[in-house]
C-alpha cells in the first residue's frame, strides 16, 4: 500500500518573499511558523521578531530565500498599541501567567484611586527616549543557557539586567477608571514606538512603579514593524480560506525596499556583486544595511556600505553570467 501523500508536499510552494500575518492571541509565534509552512507548502519559513501568546498583530514571516532578510528585519523599530492597568502589579508584568493563558498572579494591589491622567501623562514621558530598561522575568532572553521563562515557570526567582532601549513615542489615549474586585485601578490605553529588544510589558511595569501604584499589561497589538503594517497583514483565517491558491507573499524586492536603504546597481556592478565582488560604497560611510537592487529591480543582495567597498552580508540573487 503505497504511504499517504504529505499535504504540505502537495501544496505549490509558495514563491520566496515575506508573509505578514495578524497573529490571534493564544498563538505562540512557532505555532504561525508551523501552519505557515504548511500554507506555503516549504519548511523554509521563519519569523522577524516573537509576538507574546498575549498579543496579537504584525508577525513578519520569511519564506524561502527571504529568511536570509529576516536578520535585518528584526532589529526594526516596532509601533504597538496596549492597554495597562494601574493598581495592580503582577509576576509576569502582563495579565497572563507564566502558563501561557493561566491567571497571573499578583504581586501587589495598591490601587490606583489617586492617580490622575496628568500623572499617567508625565510619568509615560518620563520612559520616553534614551533609557534603560530591565526586560520581563518571563521572557524569551537566556540566563546560563536557559530561557528566563522557563526558570520562571520552575518557581525561581529572575532579575535581569537593565539595558539600553529606544522609547521614541509614549502617547496616553483613554484613561478609565474601573475595579477589580474591591482594587480601584484605572485602565490606560497606550500607543508606543519602541526600537528592537523593548518590552512593553515592562513598560507597563515601570510605569505602574513610576505611579507607585504598580501596573500590568492587559493587551497588545502590534500594529508595525519597520515597514510592514496591519495593512499588510492578514488573519490566519483568511490564509487558511485560501486553500489552493498562492499565498500573498510581498517579493524579495518590494519586502526590501520596504524596510531598508536602497542603492540601485549598474548590470556590471550587479554581477560583480552577484560574484561576492566588493564594488566601491556609494557613499561610503552610509550606516545600516542596504538593498542593493539591479537594473531590472530584482534584489541582488543586502550590503554592508560602512566602509570605502562593500561587504555582502547577505547574496540573494547570484549572478549566472
Amino acid at each position: 500500500m503505497p504511504a499517504p501523500a504529505d499535504p504540505q508536499s502537495a501544496r505549490p510552494a509558495a514563491p520566496d518573499g515575506i508573509l505578514v500575518v495578524d497573529k490571534p492571541e493564544g498563538w505562540t509565534s512557532h505555532d504561525v511558523v508551523a501552519r505557515a509552512r504548511r500554507l506555503c507548502g516549504t519548511r523554509k519559513v521563519g519569523h522577524a521578531g516573537t509576538l507574546d501568546p498575549m498579543a496579537t498583530g504584525v508577525l513578519v514571516l520569511g519564506v524561502g530565500r527571504a529568511t536570509r532578510l529576516l536578520t535585518f528585519l528584526v532589529g526594526a523599530d516596532k509601533e504597538y498599541v496596549a492597554t495597562v492597568r494601574l493598581g495592580q502589579a503582577t509576576v509576569t508584568d502582563d495579565r497572563w501567567g507564566a502558563e501561557a493563558g493561566g491567571e497571573a498572579e499578583l504581586v501587589s494591589a495598591e490601587g490606583a484611586g489617586g492617580v490622575d491622567r496628568d500623572a499617567v501623562v508625565r510619568a509615560a514621558a518620563g520612559l520616553t527616549g534614551e533609557i534603560l530598561q530591565r526586560p520581563s522575568a518571563v521572557s524569551a532572553i537566556k540566563v546560563k543557557g536557559e530561557r528566563a521563562y522557563r526558570l520562571v515557570r520552575a518557581g525561581e526567582d529572575v532579575e535581569l539586567p537593565a539595558r539600553p532601549v529606544t522609547v521614541s513615542r509614549f502617547d496616553v489615549g483613554e484613561v478609565r477608571p474601573a475595579r477589580a474586585g474591591d482594587t480601584p485601578v484605572l485602565d490606560v490605553d497606550v500607543t508606543v514606538t519602541v526600537s528592537s529588544g523593548t518590552y512593553v510589558r515592562a513598560l507597563a511595569r515601570d510605569l505602574g512603579s513610576a505611579l507607585g501604584c504598580g501596573g500590568h499589561l492587559t493587551a497588545l497589538r502590534r500594529t508595525r514593524v519597520g515597514g510592514f503594517t496591519l495593512g499588510h497583514s492578514h488573519p490566519l483565517a483568511e490564509l487558511e480560506a485560501r486553500a489552493g491558491e498562492p499565498m500573498p507573499v510581498v517579493p524579495l524586492a518590494e519586502a526590501a525596499r520596504a524596510s531598508l536603504e536602497v542603492r540601485r546597481l549598474t548590470a556590471d556592478e550587479a554581477r560583480r556583486v552577484g560574484f561576492g565582488q566588493r564594488i566601491p560604497s556609494d557613499p561610503p560611510g552610509r550606516p545600516g544595511p542596504v538593498a542593493a537592487l539591479a537594473p531590472d529591480g530584482s534584489l541582488v543582495a543586502v550590503l554592508d556600505e560602512s566602509g570605502p567597498t562593500t561587504r555582502a552580508l547577505a547574496v540573494l540573487t547570484p549572478s549566472t553570467s
